[in-house]
Order: C-alpha cells, then structure tokens, then sequence
C-alpha cells in the first residue's frame, strides 16, 4: 500500500486530549470527531488537512486515555498516516484496529518538517521525503496487520474472514 501526502508536524508527548478534547466524547460520529481533531494542540488542524495527509510526531505519542475516539478522529479527518519516534501501546493497537496506518521512525520523525511531501510504502516500511532529499526505514508490519490495515480495520477483516469460511 503506497501512501502520498503532505506533513503536519506535532510535537513529544502528544496525548488522546489535545487529538480529541474529552468534553467531545459525546459523540462517536467520525465526521464530528474529524471536525475537532488536534483541536487544543493546533486549532487551525482540523480546518487545514487535506486528504491523505501524513501527521509526523516525536515520542510517546497517543498517550493518555485508551479512546478508541482519537484514531478514529485522526483517520476521519483525512489522515492517512501517522508516523511517530514512538507510539503509546494502546493507541497503537487502536490505530490499527481502525485501520489507520502508523509506523514508528524516530529518524524521519526528526527529520520531516510541516509541510514537506512524503511517500510511504506500508508493506516496506519505507519513508521518502519527495520535498528534500532523505529516505528512512520503519519496520513494516506483518502482512496480517497490512491486511487488516487494507480492509478498513479489525471489524472488516474478521467480517471478510468470515466470509471466506461460510
């Protein structure tokens, strides 16, 4: 799986708060959860993205609560990866759950910069940075988690499995 977009830059410590502030937990629709999405970390985010964009981020980030809300935020707002220097536990399992795409670099995560163009591949773990020369290395994730990932989340790929047996 090829992806393809522009960077949004955040920073350490990004915790499930400032990817969607608690008081609109109220709601589980994607598309109100997308409006608010890095709401108290960058209020102009959510107006901003465009479709397809790569958040880039330091260490530790998704930590805080284990809301299933904040990746569902960040993939409905039209991101279509995340790539941090480290992720915490459970937001990574929920990111994959939902099928959000997230590889920890702690070098592209150093070295991409707002706004450059990027071009992941998910099944190689490779990073380019079309805008300024470098290339970087994550580990891909095995091909089951690419094939949950490819079909949209846990649900799909259990929903396809399922069918396959029937």
């Amino acid at each position: 799986m090829q992806i393809k977009g522009t960077v949004y830059k955040f920073g350490n410590d990004v915790d499930t708060d400032q990817i969607i502030p608690a008081r609109y937990l109220n709601t589980t629709d994607p598309v109100e959860l997308a409006a608010h999405c890095m709401e108290d970390a960058d209020p102009e985010f959510a107006a901003a993205v465009q479709p397809g964009a790569v958040m880039v981020a330091g260490k530790n980030f998704g930590c805080g609560s284990s809301r299933e809300h904040a990746p569902i935020a960040i993939k409905a707002a039209g991101v279509s990866c995340v790539i941090a220097s480290t992720f915490a536990r459970i937001f990574y399992r929920n990111a994959v759950n939902i099928g959000l795409p997230i590889l920890e670099c702690p070098e592209a995560a150093a070295a991409l910069e707002e706004g450059d163009m990027v071009e992941v591949n998910l099944a190689e773990g490779v990073i380019r940075n079309l805008t300024r020369p470098g290339e970087y290395q994550s580990a891909p994730f095995p091909s089951f988690m690419q094939e949950i990932i490819e079909q949209g989340g846990l649900i799909n790929y259990v929903q396809e499995r399922m069918k396959k047996r029937a």
